[in-house]
Formats: C-alpha cells, sequence, structure tokens
C-alpha cells in the first residue's frame, strides 16, 4: 500500500517501477475508472505515432528488402518484413536499450557485438540501427534486420535508418 504526500505525490514501489522498466523522469498516463481505481500506463510518443510508424515501416521494407522495426525505449511498436504477430509488443533487448541510451548507433560489422531486436525473437538479427531523439531525449529507435548473420549493410541501408529516425524524431516535435 503506498499514500499520497501532502503535496498529491505517489511513490511507484521499486519493485514495480524496475518490472515496468519505469525510469526517472519517464512519462506516465493516469487513468481514473468510475469504481475508484487509478491505473498508471508507460507513456510511449513513439506509439501515439502509430499510423505513422506502420506507413513508415511498410515502405521502408519494400524499399530495402529487409525487415523493419521501429521501436520505442521498452517494445517493438510496428514491424514489416516478418509476422507482425511474431514481434509486435515484444520487449527489446537489453543491449539494444543500452545502444539507445548511448545514443550510438548500431552497424552490422563495424564492431564485434551483434544486437538482436528482441531475446524473444531468435530471427531479430540487426544490421543497422539508428536511436528516434526527440526533445533531446531518446523515445526509440529504427532497425533493419538482416536475415544472415554477416551482411554487413551498404550505405544506403544506413542513410535509410538515419533519415527514417529523423522523419519520426520531426513528428513528434509537432
Amino acid at each position: 500500500m503506498t499514500q499520497a504526500d501532502d503535496l498529491g505525490r505517489v511513490v511507484i514501489p521499486k519493485e514495480i517501477r524496475r518490472t515496468l522498466r519505469i525510469r526517472e523522469g519517464d512519462p506516465l498516463e493516469i487513468f481514473t475508472q468510475s469504481d475508484g481505481e487509478v491505473i498508471f500506463k508507460k507513456y510511449s510518443p513513439i506509439g501515439e505515432l502509430g499510423p505513422y510508424t506502420k506507413q513508415y515501416v511498410d515502405v521502408l521494407s519494400r524499399t530495402s528488402g529487409m525487415t523493419v522495426a521501429i521501436c520505442d525505449r521498452d517494445r517493438v511498436v510496428a514491424v514489416a518484413g516478418m509476422p507482425k504477430k511474431d514481434v509486435v509488443g515484444k520487449r527489446i533487448s537489453p543491449m539494444l536499450e543500452s545502444y539507445m541510451e548511448k545514443r550510438s548507433p548500431f552497424i552490422l560489422g563495424t564492431n564485434k557485438d551483434e544486437l538482436v531486436i528482441s531475446d524473444e525473437i531468435p530471427t531479430g538479427r540487426i544490421a543497422v540501427m539508428n536511436p528516434i531523439i526527440g526533445g533531446g531525449d531518446v523515445m526509440g529507435a529504427v532497425a533493419l534486420i538482416s536475415d544472415s548473420k554477416s551482411t554487413a549493410p551498404s550505405q544506403t541501408d544506413i542513410k535509410l535508418t538515419q533519415v527514417a529516425a529523423g522523419f519520426l524524431s520531426k513528428q513528434m516535435e509537432e
């Protein structure tokens, strides 16, 4: 049980924050039910761009010939090139989260790391990933997923993810 303080603040227990990956400064949505229930939900700016992300992954997948995924800071929100039910909603891998937090792009073959979109998806090896940065904060990432372990992405593939990340960042600012 938790209580509101004199300013109306409520402490979310550490175990819940850790389980839900709620970090200091993360935006939360608050909903109330008619029976008095209060529901806290992590807010995902990338998730709010639903129609844009779905259209963008479709176009990017057709253009690149690769599987494309867009994720927020926690989960995959859109994918094209593989069955959506197998990927959308899956938690991103800790290593992907680390690259995003460092604001670092990932390009297969430029270092010894092997990056996967999610530990739950065995075929989700990332060829190139660029973080989506909006308002100075990391919001998510755009990734091209390769079928092959060793195929390095082309310069065009790298530019496509940069453009996609920049476009989605701009959409969140508007």
